[in-house]
């Protein structure tokens, strides 16, 4: 019988993991928003100095591990192994911003729920006395994740009221046996689920049923209701898709009011950037994790979170053959810092 499984798809950490550093980089338009102050690096330059949107989220990456490094007092080849991904076809801004480094890599593909893919099974690895410690990392980039697909920019084509705005940003943890900070207590992983959307600029809607199959699937694992956490964060369903997610909730009687918030619902500034439903992509959640909400709980601020991570797991191939977009939820309790 496995030792530390709670029901049927979540498991609890006995010896909690603890994030002992985290960093962030973000892009311009992520940089004009509410939450710009919790961001470790921002760039007014998209290209970050590279050639190509791709080589940019390389570079994202490479910036984001060496602050970790640099908050946690180490060097880069220190890292015993760094879990990662990101919304390029084969995550080639993983692969390449760790090539060559040294460092082993288990590359991730949980489209925009890979901060939390990652950062679930970085937590297993440690918390199950397999490594001292462990790197959760990912990205996205607007330009590099639009030419992939919808359209290229320069097609200047209109967007949908429904679509969201892929952040450029890239966010990193370290999570560690002993140390000071959040912990990470227990996990739920998620089931793929399809209620059969086909829009490519409708993701929220796409991703609400799998963030309610999770977290209603986390409550009945854990034996715990909302009320239990000072937040529900999901990744980046955007406005509509919380709003989604609200109305499934409600269907069923479960409130979730007042405990729900989306990290693309919070991470712009929607009545003044055009972002028409909010923010999206690995990035989303990964930049709003490793600066405002870690800060908040390792401050007090927050007691605890259930961490959502959503991704719409389609593909440029998927999506011309006219399928529809599967969704996929991970979720994380993390609790606050050590006094």
């Amino acid at each position: 019988m496995a030792e530390y499984r709670q029901g049927r798809q979540s498991f609890v950490l006995p010896q909690p993991p603890v994030i002992t550093a985290w960093a962030s980089t973000a892009g311009k338009k992520e940089s004009e928003g509410p939450h710009a102050h919790t961001f470790d690096i921002t760039s007014q330059d998209t290209m970050f100095g590279q050639r190509t949107w791709e080589q940019a989220e390389k570079q994202m990456q490479r910036l984001t591990l060496g602050k970790l490094a640099e908050k946690a007092n180490m060097r880069m080849t220190d890292f015993k192994l760094v879990f990662s991904g990101d919304l390029l076809n084969q995550c080639i801004g993983s692969s390449f911003s760790l090539r060559n480094t040294g460092i082993p890599h288990l590359g991730l593909y949980g489209a925009c729920s890979t901060m939390a893919e990652s950062l679930l099974l970085a937590s297993m690895a440690v918390g199950g006395g397999f490594l001292d410690h462990a790197v959760a990392m990912t990205s996205s980039h607007f330009a590099s994740s639009e030419r992939q697909y919808r359209f290229p920019l320069g097609y200047g084509g209109q967007r949908t009221p429904t679509s969201q705005w892929t952040v450029t940003g890239s966010g990193a943890a370290l999570v560690c046996r002993d140390g000071s900070g959040p912990r990470i207590t227990g996990c739920t992983i998620g089931t793929v689920t399809d209620l059969g959307v086909r829009d490519a600029n409708n993701m929220g809607s796409a991703m609400a049923p799998a963030a309610y199959a999770t977290i209603t699937a986390h409550l009945r694992d854990f034996g715990k209701s909302p009320v239990d956490y000072d937040l529900i964060v999901t990744g980046d369903l955007g406005q509509m898709g919380k709003e989604m997610l609200l109305e499934l909730a409600k269907r069923d009687g479960l409130s979730l009011g007042g405990r729900l918030e989306d990290c693309g619902a919070l991470i712009f500034d929607r009545e003044n950037q055009d972002v028409h439903a909010g923010g999206s992509g690995c990035g989303c959640s990964a930049v709003m994790l490793c600066g405002y909400l870690l800060d908040r709980l390792n401050t007090g601020k927050l007691k605890s979170i259930l961490f959502c991570g959503t991704g719409a797991l389609l593909s440029p191939t998927s999506t011309q053959q006219g399928l529809p977009i599967p969704g996929v939820c991970h979720a994380v309790i993390v609790e606050g810092g050590r006094n």
